[in-house]
């Protein structure tokens, strides 16, 4: 039974984090998340227990922090991790590559160090289809990988070898490797969506910002090998990609090794027709304009997703629509309590 199994969220305190852990208390697991909050806040994680009616562990530590991650094991009677804990922003890792593999692979190795010595022998690791690099859609699980145009895709390739290796050399041992693509929206509370401290990288909270008076959006290329001639990516929803993190962790109960398995639609979307869907769901206008491309961004990615169908059970149900609109119900309700706060 899985009710009253408990599970580590390494990094759980942030987008996807926050929404894995809705879904997996929802599903009878008790949580306990680990974040050093660089890019969420602690407000999440009790919006996490208002959305479930369930109180969940919040560790403030860094897991790259072996003397804290153990200390945490010391305390609870994990029968899992989800590790979500890294830095995540493309571009970012161009500019900082040091910084991106220093923390990135110091916190696989963390986790997988201190599960050894405590006896845990299930992982689901937060993966991505930059691993793939520029393979040609629809990507399944057996392209290449390790052709990565960017550090944080080199991040998620060594990581997922590091744990293959771990795996092969210890028996028993079960991953999953979520080969994720581009997650967006929100969860359909308006409680928790994505929410970066920084600036934000990505594309949805950046046309949310600009369709709440923020800065112009800026569209990266025109001039790409696609119908509008914008980049083409397989956006999912949050939500979706949650449930598939509770189907990764039932799939670890009776499998050994290290699975890799995409979570995406199977169907790209451009970012034009992203912008103009998000328009017309919700009644506004996003103002943009046209800037170069990103060094390490590629024209079309999206995923072949029947291996997750056949080996999971677990299919994407939330369409683009239903993306954008909770995205900017999610800022809506922000923006409101914000306004209240404030005594407006």
């Amino acid at each position: 039974m899985k009710k009253n199994e408990t599970i580590l969220l390494a990094g759980g305190a942030g987008f996807i984090g926050t929404h894995t852990a809705v879904a997996l208390l929802e599903a009878g697991y008790d949580v306990v998340v680990a974040d050093n909050l660089c890019n969420s806040g602690e407000a999440a994680v009790h919006a996490v227990e208002e959305i479930a009616g369930k109180r969940i562990g919040f560790a403030h530590i860094d897991v790259c922090d072996a003397q804290a991650l153990d200390a945490l094991f010391c305390a609870h009677a994990f029968a899992a991790v989800v590790h979500f804990a890294g830095l995540k922003a493309v571009g970012e890792s161009v500019a900082q590559p040091l910084r991106y593999y220093r923390n990135n692979l110091d916190a696989t190795m963390a986790l997988l160090e201190c599960m050894e010595r405590h006896g845990v022998g299930r992982f689901v690791f937060s993966s991505s289809a930059t691993v793939y690099g520029e393979a040609r859609p629809p990507i399944a699980e057996t392209a290449p990988v390790g052709h990565c145009s960017n550090p944080y895709g080199w991040t998620k390739f060594m990581s997922e070898q590091i744990i293959r290796d771990y795996a092969a050399a210890h028996a028993g041992f079960s991953a999953v490797l979520l080969r994720y693509f581009n997650p967006v929206g929100a969860h359909e509370s308006g409680r928790i969506g994505e929410n970066p401290k920084d600036r934000p990288n990505n594309l949805m909270p950046l046309i949310v910002n600009a369709a709440f008076g923020g800065e112009t959006l800026r569209v990266f290329g025109n001039d790409y090998d696609t119908p509008d001639g914008t980049g083409v990516r397989d956006y999912l929803h949050v939500s979706d990609l949650a449930e598939g993190h509770v189907a990764a962790l039932d799939y670890t109960r009776t499998h050994a090794g290290a699975e890799p398995i995409n979570l995406g639609t199977g169907r790209g979307t451009s970012v034009l027709e992203l912008i103009g869907a998000y328009e017309r769901v919700n009644g506004v206008r996003v103002p943009c304009e046209t800037a170069p491309r990103r060094p390490g961004d590629i024209a079309v990615c999206f995923a072949d997703a029947h291996k997750a169908a056949d080996v999971l059970g677990w299919k994407a149900k939330r369409g683009v629509e239903e993306m954008c609109r909770s995205a900017h119900r999610y800022r809506a309700m922000a923006q409101g309590k914000e306004r209240t706060d404030d005594g407006a």
